[in-house]
């Protein structure tokens, strides 16, 4: 653990409610356990503990801590306080579990002795809590936020969708896009067939314009058109359930439209302010939301990735080697960030536009026979360490530096 001798190991199994814990010396030997409540009382008492275990003269780097997240207050408290923390994955604890017990039994004050003697025995091969600073944690805060919300507009626009279908299929021709907001006003104004029909070339023009459409009046007669065809209806009383269904989610849509602007803003302004925005923004495919979205999961820690390998691993870009007598598969990684992987699929996929290099080591990949799924992640897995590169020489993306050496091989 970079040279720091360790003299206490923690175990702390958590809840939102309290932390079981267990302190174990070097030699396996259990000093102390005990259940504490979350908060600041928590806190204090767990200080209290290891400070009884510990001489004067010991650093508190030398306290290493297991525990099965890497965020919240509770684990902000323990990095403060100087404690090497690790984030240890869940499976990684089941596997550890079982190693040292068939029997299936679990308990939280177990679970404390398993992380403890984790962290004792294999913490080389454990991820410490990386140091990130504030900022990029308030980056990763408003960035996770503000995706979770166009996701859940995808998931709403979907149920609307699957909802007019079932009762008013004439919406469907009418509107290309059900989450924009000139859909939304007519079918909040109109959310069935009877009062679609209605509407006039007034009502429609003005929703157009304030969506600020373009074509208004070709798209006013394709939109009446629509509304006033012949169609496949249901019987009144069930058409009126399904259109006070439509009104409550065309108004969830427009206040998650709303709030996803607003929270793009607040994205907008801590990412603006961090020295690493613009060498991110540097990068081929990299956009307004996918920087600050890179950035949050990747964290800023420059000692968390001592190599572009090592990147691209806790990225999960990079394959694994499973190999055992002469069978051999390349597989992609399983277990991964699904926020970090989703950011950077999307951003080497417009980076086939925007990089003619990108754009040439996607095309080898699929001349190797690659689907597109597989030649995209090792487009990706490249753009990673081309990222890890420019962030540790605090450089900008160079579009013939970044694709020079495979130019060198393709002419050799």
């Amino acid at each position: 653990m970079g040279g720091v001798s360790v003299q206490l190991f923690v175990g702390d199994d958590w809840s939102e409610e309290h932390h079981d814990v267990e302190l174990m010396d070097a030699a396996g030997r259990r000093l102390s356990k005990a259940r504490l409540p979350e908060g600041v009382a928590g806190i204090a008492r767990l200080h209290a503990m290891i400070g009884d275990q510990l001489s004067d003269d010991v650093d508190q780097s030398e306290v290493a801590i297991g525990i099965e997240t890497d965020r919240g207050p509770w684990v902000a408290a323990l990095v403060a306080a100087g404690y090497t923390v690790f984030a240890v994955n869940p499976l990684q604890a089941a596997r550890f579990r079982e190693r040292s017990g068939v029997s299936g039994a679990k308990s939280d004050a177990a679970d404390a002795h398993v992380l403890a003697d984790m962290v004792r025995t294999d913490s080389h091969q454990l991820r410490p809590v990386a140091g990130d600073s504030p900022e990029a944690e308030a980056i990763k805060v408003v960035a996770r936020a503000h995706k979770t919300l166009i996701w859940e507009r995808t998931r709403d626009t979907q149920r609307l969708r699957h909802a007019l279908r079932e009762y008013f299929p004439a919406a469907l021709q009418a509107f290309d896009d059900l989450d924009a907001a000139d859909a939304l006003e007519l079918l909040g104004k109109a959310p069935d067939p009877a009062s679609a029909a209605r509407l006039t070339r007034g009502q429609i023009t003005a929703a157009l314009r304030k969506a600020r459409r373009r074509d208004i009046e070709t798209k006013t007669d394709r939109i009446q058109a629509a509304l006033r065809g012949e169609q496949l209806g249901r019987a009144a009383v069930i058409t009126t359930a399904y259109a006070a269904t439509v009104r409550s989610t065309v108004a969830i849509l427009t206040t998650l439209n709303a709030e996803i602007k607003a929270l793009q803003g607040q994205v907008d302004a801590h990412f603006g302010r961090h020295p690493d925005a613009e060498i991110i923004m540097s990068q081929p495919g990299m956009g307004p939301s996918l920087g600050p979205r890179v950035l949050g999961e990747f964290g800023d820690d420059p000692e968390r990735y001592a190599t572009a390998k090592a990147r691209k691993n806790y990225a999960a870009t990079s394959p694994i080697t499973r190999a055992s007598g002469k069978k051999k598969v390349v597989a992609a990684r399983f277990v991964h960030n699904d926020r970090l992987v989703d950011a950077l699929n999307s951003q080497a996929f417009s980076a086939l536009q925007a990089s003619p290099g990108a754009r040439a080591y996607y095309d080898k990949q699929r001349d190797r026979g690659l689907d597109h799924g597989s030649a995209l992640r090792q487009l990706a897995n490249r753009l990673v360490g081309i990222l890890h590169g420019c962030l540790k020489t605090r450089t900008r993306y160079d579009e013939t530096t970044a694709w020079s050496h495979h130019v060198e091989k393709a002419a050799a």
